[in-house]
């Protein structure tokens, strides 16, 4: 492991997901005391109706509530403000990543092979259950964003990322909602910063459901990759 690396931070943001917030933290807590990297853990509650927040706070996560719905992009950027770690880790509130993979993204980060590091759930035939996930559209983004910058990645869309935040706190971020990732990768892509993908399983939620909408969500997207293309 890299000594330089004094602190890592790990972001998740959350909406209504209190039946799956304390096991993800858990299982993130379990899996960073291997690497013998100090940690902190951030949840940014996105005005949930549920629990979440208060079952964050039991399991000693620094929780930042926002007051209004505002949506993943909106609450990640909240997190990154608050991270004080030289590493940022991004992941999903619904245990559809596994956090005992989190050692997979590090590695390329900590031995100063990438700048930032996507889980992706398309570049090999990593275990998945549940419904599949929106395969077509994805490859649709992937392409664009290949076009554009000239990244080549298999999953544009995931929210499973490590990345240097002496990276992130050279892009000016403005999504609100799931563009977020489109956004992230095509500034760092243009930016000349190094971009690598690693293999991770994927599980569908089996709690509380999803509040991407395919085509809104999917048109956002789109525009954004462009936006963020014409914009730099």
């Amino acid at each position: 492991m890299d000594k330089t690396v004094r602190l890592l931070s790990i972001v998740i943001p959350a909406y209504n997901e209190d039946h799956t917030i304390g096991d993800v933290i858990n299982r993130i807590r379990a899996a960073l005391q291997k690497t013998n990297l100090a940690y902190e853990i951030i949840v940014i509650d996105d005005c949930s109706k549920d629990k979440s927040a208060e079952i964050s706070r039991s399991h000693h996560a620094r929780v930042y509530s926002l007051k209004r719905h505002m949506g993943k992009g909106f609450a990640l950027r909240v997190g990154f403000g608050k991270a004080k770690g030289e590493i940022i880790v991004t992941i999903d509130s619904d245990g559809s990543n596994r956090p005992e993979e989190l050692p997979l993204l590090l590695t390329p980060l900590l031995r100063n092979e990438a700048d930032l590091v996507i889980g992706s759930r398309f570049s090999a035939n990593m275990p998945t259950s549940g419904k599949r996930f929106n395969a077509a559209g994805v490859r649709i983004f992937n392409l664009m964003i290949w076009i554009l910058t000239g990244a080549a990645v298999s999953d544009s869309q995931s929210g499973y990322r490590a990345m240097k935040s002496e990276v992130l706190e050279r892009l000016s971020l403005k999504s609100n909602t799931y563009e977020i990732e489109s956004e992230m990768l095509v500034k760092i892509a243009q930016g000349g910063f190094r971009v690598r993908e690693v293999s991770v399983s994927f599980e569908q939620r089996t709690f509380g459901k999803s509040t991407l909408d395919p085509i809104v969500d999917g048109f956002k997207i789109l525009m954004s990759i462009v936006i963020s293309y014409l914009k730099g």
